[in-house]
Formats: structure tokens, sequence, C-alpha cells
């Protein structure tokens, strides 16, 4: 609590002294990757703005950390920050406290066009009762990651339902006879990638978490992503204790070779391509996550979005760097410079970032068909009983029964 207090007590000073010589913004950005990155858009914005400084705080030097000091800092209602990246299941939380600013009124009649150019997960992820309290900043989805080496070895094409994943999982692995070799790695420890885990399934099985503002979790579908990963574990395409795997031990089991399909992020492709100890390096496969049937494919959203404090003195010129932030210009500088998928979809089709980011080709389809989290203020809670109940189905603590009537009682407590 000291250095929360201290990190805040340190924003209002520099806050203070530097709003007598010019424009101060001071921007949270937390645990950006490539902040190097972010410094030099940063410097661009300045040099373009000369009568505007701005100032980056990561809030700490670890996540939690920088989330008890950015809330400290909001719940102060203070000006002691003006803009904030956050993760995008943060949206509806902060509108809700009032701690970030709505845009409506600030974009005006530019709103929709504004909107228009991003992906329309990435639109609902920012939009909180019809509001807008967000924009896109960076872009992330859940991917299927495959050994094309050792698909196209076996004649697969890349998997696009479950059956056709644990297809060829089963003959691959019989074909290479390999003991070390696992058909899939998903997460299944009691972290945030776990809340995927279930609602991706359920996803793919037709059905919605919530209907109409309440629990949808009575109906068979309510027991796919249960009876699948039970299937798969039965099969042993995937580990036995899966639920002690959280999302970078599912990277890493793939980048040693020891799996031929694996459920992760955008940032698992940087580290096979780029780590010197990678072996799948040059081998590897990027697909939309697979559903039950066609056209039903589609992984968790992901990504980071721009917010301006509510307690900003200085929201005019807050909200002008965040349209920067969200603009084309910098979607590209951070898809070709950092490797970030791009929230314009303009930008994954561009030919100057595909030929430095050839692998944005593929993810394409991955990005398209994310879809985001539940929206609500209360996303912490409802993370919780999906992760933990996932979990526990996977450990054996928990019967599927147990769990879904866990699930029920506790979201109905929420969405009444």
């Amino acid at each position: 609590m000291r250095l929360q207090i201290g990190m805040v007590i340190g924003w209002m000073a520099a806050g203070l002294v530097g709003a007598a010589a010019q424009t101060t913004l001071r921007i949270y950005t937390g645990n950006q990757p490539r902040p190097e990155v972010m410094r030099e858009i940063v410097d661009l914005y300045m040099q373009r703005n000369p009568a505007v400084k701005i100032d980056i705080d990561t809030g700490g030097t670890t996540p939690e950390q920088q989330i008890q000091s950015l809330n400290a800092a909001l719940a102060l209602k203070e000006p002691v920050v003006d803009l904030l990246l956050v993760d995008v299941v943060r949206a509806a939380q902060l509108a809700q406290a009032q701690w970030v600013e709505p845009l409506d009124g600030h974009l005006g009649a530019e709103k929709e066009a504004v909107l228009a150019r991003y992906l329309p997960a990435l639109r609902a992820a920012g939009t909180v009762n019809g509001k807008l309290v967000a924009l896109p900043y960076a872009a992330d989805a859940q991917i299927l990651y495959y050994r094309k080496d050792l698909l196209d070895k076996y004649g697969f094409s890349p998997p696009r339902t479950w059956d056709e994943l644990k297809s060829a999982a089963q003959k691959v692995i019989e074909g290479e006879k390999n003991t070390a070799l696992r058909g899939l790695g998903m997460a299944g420890a009691p972290v945030e990638s776990t809340v995927c885990t279930y609602l991706v399934p359920l996803w793919g099985a037709g059905e919605e978490l919530l209907k109409d503002g309440k629990p949808n979790l009575g109906g068979p579908a309510a027991r796919k992503p249960f009876e699948l990963w039970a299937d798969f574990k039965a099969a042993k395409l995937i580990a036995a204790n899966s639920a002690d795997v959280a999302t970078d031990r599912v990277r890493q089991d793939f980048q040693a070779g020891n799996l031929v399909f694996a459920l992760g992020w955008s940032y698992f492709q940087g580290r096979f391509d780029g780590d010197a100890e990678s072996a799948v390096k040059g081998r590897v496969g990027l697909e939309a996550v697979p559903g039950f049937s066609l056209g039903t494919q589609g992984g968790c959203l992901g990504g980071w979005q721009v917010a301006v404090s509510a307690a900003s003195r200085n929201k005019g010129e807050a909200v002008k760097f965040a349209r920067f932030l969200a603009s084309p210009e910098v979607a590209k500088k951070q898809a070709l410079q950092a490797g970030t998928l791009p929230v314009i979809e303009g930008i994954l089709a561009d030919a100057e970032v595909l030929a430095a980011q050839p692998w944005f080709g593929p993810a394409q389809n991955a990005l398209r068909t994310a879809r985001a989290r539940p929206v609500t203020p209360r996303y912490p809670e409802v993370s919780d009983i999906l992760r933990t109940n996932t979990s526990a189905v996977l450990a054996g603590t928990k019967t599927i029964d147990a769990a879904l009537a866990d699930m029920n009682t506790r979201l109905g407590a929420i969405f009444k």
C-alpha cells in the first residue's frame, strides 16, 4: 500500500510541476510489451505537438503492482493520470466506477466513421451500456497453433472442428512414436486463459454464456466444454495434469516440440520464431480455434484499449492523444516494429506489414472470428467463477454437474 501511495503522490506532484510550462499528459501503460515502441510513439506525438508533454507510467514492476497502483490512482478521482491502457475485459468495470470518460461527445459527428475502421469485436469491447468508453489500441486473439511440418507429413489440413483436430493429433502421435509428444496444449490452471477454455467450446456449440442478460447454462451445450476436455483427456491428447497448466506453459511445451497443437495468444508466435532455443522455428502454422461444426470457429478476443480518465483536467488534449494512439498510423507502426496484431482490419492486408510479419496472413481468420468475453463491470467475479470451476473439473475434484450448479448459482447472483 505504501508503494501505491508513493506512486500516486509522485503522479500528482509531476502533474502540478508540468502544468506551469505546458500541457502535461500522463499515460498509464501497465505491462505493455515492447515499451520502446510506445516511447517512439509518444516522442513522435510530442514532436508534432510541441505544446504537449507526455509522461509514461507503468505503475510498478509487476502486473499486480500495476493494477493496484492504477486502481488507487483512479479511486482518488484526482487528476493524477490522464489516459490509461487497459485490458479489453476491464472497460465495463472502469466505466461503472465512473473512472473513465465517455468518448461519444468528444468524437461527435465523427464517432461512427472512427469506429467503422475497427474490427466489430473490438468496437463491442469498448462500448458499455451504449456508451463508448475506450478506443482499440492493440489487438490480440486466441490462435490454434499447429505443427505444419507434421500435418503436412501425414496429409492433414489445419483442423476447423474439434473432431478434425482429434483425428489429426491421434494419427500424428501414432506415426511419430514419440512418447514426449502430446496432441493439444491448453490452459487449465485457474488463470484468465482458462475462462476461454470453457467459453470457446461453449461458443463452438452454438451457445452463449448469457442470454437476455441472464445465465444460459441450463441446456446440453453447457456441458459440451467439459465433455470435450474429458474426451481429449481419456484419449491422452491433453496432459493428465492439465488443471495445473498455465498459459505460458502451453507456449513452452509447444516451443520445445512436445505438442502437435496449442491454444495460445499472439505473443507465442514471436517466441516460436525468435527464441534461439525454439525447436519449432519455421514449422508453425496458425488457424482460428476450432468449433464443433463448420462455421463455429473462433477463440477469445484479447488486446488493449486506450481510455481517458474522468478526472483529467486536460480531457480535450487527452482525447486527441487517445485518437492518435488508436489511429491507422500507430496501428501500422506497432505491427511493423512490435509484431502487434493491428486493430484496423485494412492493415492486416497491408503489403508492407505482411512482408514484415508474414504470420499476420494466417492469423487473420483467428482475429476476425475472435469474440469478446462478457462485457460487465463484475467481470472479475465472472472470470473467477468460470476459471476455478473449469480447472476443478479438469482436476477431477468437481463433477460436471457440481460445477454447472455452482456456475449457475453464482452467475445468477450477479446477473439478476
